[in-house]
């Protein structure tokens, strides 16, 4: 699963304190295999530090089994913030926005939906 923050209100680094904060509150739950911010695949010439995050983007590994309970915790926890997230099943992706709670729980039940058909 991937999440980007998308808020054009916010700065890129107050995207990635959005980012920040959720990769912590991830990191603790036992339903999360993996989680961790993306590397950007072309840093800029002369970046010494093995390559820049991508601003606003984390990416999370979820077990089918785990992903409903997952994605109920992201809608509780990011219904307000535009975002986009991507999330991969069985070689299939789904990609959604949302940019309000209403338009969040419809792409959340979208998401268990192509989940539940993986």
């Amino acid at each position: 699963m991937t999440i980007t923050f998308t808020d054009p209100d916010l700065k890129s680094e107050e995207r990635d304190d959005e980012v920040v904060r959720l990769l912590e509150e991830l990191s603790d739950r036992s339903d999360i295999d993996a989680v961790d911010r993306v590397r950007d695949p072309n840093p800029p010439d002369g970046n010494k530090s093995g390559g820049a995050f991508l601003v606003g983007v984390l990416m999370a590994e979820v077990s089918v089994a785990n992903a409903k309970k997952v994605l109920g915790f992201l809608g509780d926890r990011l219904g307000n913030k535009p975002i986009s997230f991507e999330v991969e099943g069985n070689g299939k992706k789904l990609k959604v926005s949302a940019s309000s709670r209403e338009e969040l729980e419809f792409a959340m039940q979208k998401a268990k939906e192509f989940i539940e058909a993986a």
